[in-house]
């Protein structure tokens, strides 16, 4: 082969390494830059997907911040489901949840933390508007462990 290319004339010589180069370019755009191409097509088209979702969740996140604002518990929801939704919030499994014929619902938690049930106490009251009528909280098998049967009501 090496021989074949210096017995040629300088001009073929030329035209040779011109072609090698030009066939080198096809292969390296065939073969790197043009599936580069299209994969960085599909990582933009898969960015604009993602950017649409997270516009739809930043709404759907607002418009939930502004139906707690306004009291979405004023009897728009059950009383059931907003106690399970702020227990489930306050990472409090619930034992037992059990609505009664007085229009109150009883929560029992077993073995929960003291520090999380408080926390999820003030939710209940504070920001949720509902009214615990009452409350028996008993020490559980392990340091700061609580065992909870908890009423809770609609105020009247």
């Amino acid at each position: 082969m090496k021989d074949m290319f210096f017995n040629m004339t300088r001009r073929e010589q030329i035209y040779v390494l011109v072609m090698v180069a030009a066939v080198g370019l096809w292969l390296l755009f065939t073969f790197a830059l043009a599936p580069a191409s299209a994969a960085r097509e599909a990582m933009k088209a898969s960015n604009e997907s993602a950017i649409n979702l997270l516009a739809r969740v930043d709404a759907k996140a607002t418009e939930l911040i502004r139906i707690r604002q306004e009291g979405s518990t004023q009897n728009n929801g059950s009383l059931v489901s907003a106690v399970s939704r702020s227990s489930e919030l306050a990472g409090l499994p619930v034992r037992r949840l059990q609505p009664n014929s007085r229009g109150e619902v009883q929560v029992r938690y077993e073995a929960v933390d003291y520090d999380d049930l408080a926390r999820w106490l003030y939710q209940v009251e504070m920001v949720e508007g509902l009214v615990v009528v009452e409350a028996s909280i008993t020490q559980a098998g392990r340091s700061g462990g609580v065992n909870a049967s908890v009423r809770v009501a609609r105020p009247t």
